[in-house]
């Protein structure tokens, strides 16, 4: 009877992992979690109740874990946390809904077209009304070719 082994389709999902079956990220979150808990622990120990001082360390040490092993459609909790307060305090809230036409910007071009056309049929006009009122002697080449 042969064994089988099941092979994930989806390849970017697969991460590699260092030692112990974790991969780097959860070992540098657990890593910070023993080093911020044990302290706390013999600190809270040395207070008072041992049960007391096992529940402030799990307590401490839990945001930790939850970097570490939490992960929610390929983002880890710092993305997902991120995107959260991105979009409830810093971005606004209404966001308006504001298309553009595509008539009204072909109506907004006729209207530059007909502007821009306005400005140059004026510079034509004056510049013929200028040749026009010079003697024929004083015009140059260059005024007698646009007429």
């Amino acid at each position: 009877m042969a064994a089988y082994v099941s092979v994930p389709r989806d390849l970017t999902r697969v991460k590699s992992k260092v030692m112990f079956n974790l991969t780097k990220r959860q070992l540098v979150c657990f890593g910070a979690a023993v080093l911020i808990g044990l302290p706390s622990f013999f600190a809270l120990k040395s207070m008072g109740n041992a049960s007391l001082a096992t529940m402030g360390m799990i307590i401490i040490m839990l945001p930790l874990f939850l970097l570490a092993m939490y992960e929610k459609d390929g983002q880890p909790l710092e993305v997902i946390a991120y995107h959260f307060i991105q979009a409830k305090f810093i971005r606004p809230k209404v966001r308006p809904y504001q298309t553009d036409c595509y008539y009204a910007a072909l109506m907004r071009q006729y209207e530059v077209y007909k502007e821009v056309d306005a400005i140059v049929c004026k510079e034509e006009s004056a510049g013929r009304r200028k040749n026009a009122r010079k003697p024929v002697e004083e015009r140059t080449e260059a005024d007698q070719g646009s007429d």
